[in-house]
């Protein structure tokens, strides 16, 4: 069954879709099942490039993309950034040519994490 939140990825076209409701077995894009696109984090290799680091402001939070500043050409950038809660969610789409970074404005509630999604290299979120 399908989660709130979950990122879901067509192989065949390359569309990309987050879940606002929960409930359906599967999804489906150009005839085919789609691939839920599993977070990765600080263990795989790439990391020093796509993962989240965030650190809270007065108001909310600034987020940064990795370590080591990602590329973001037009054939490699990071699509978007986001900030995740189970109380809110917040997401800022990035451009080739654009800092890999966002700040985020909220009233705070419960755990939050941070995800980024990469053109080449999918899914990553803060630990």
């Amino acid at each position: 069954m399908t989660k709130l939140n979950q990122i879901w990825k067509c192989e065949v076209c390359g569309n990309v879709i987050e879940l606002v409701h929960f409930g359906a077995d599967s999804l489906v894009c150009c005839g085919q099942p789609m691939v839920e696109q599993e977070a990765k984090g600080k263990d795989q290799e790439g990391n020093e490039k796509h993962v989240p680091v965030f650190k809270k402001v007065d108001g909310g939070a600034f987020v940064k993309v990795g370590d080591v500043p990602h590329p973001m050409e037009e054939d490699h950038y990071i699509e978007w950034v986001e900030l995740v809660s189970d109380k809110w969610n917040g997401k800022v789409f990035l451009k080739p040519g654009e800092k890999s970074e966002a700040t985020f404005f909220y009233k705070g509630g419960g755990e939050v994490i941070a995800r980024t999604y990469c053109n080449k290299h999918g899914l990553w979120k803060s630990e």
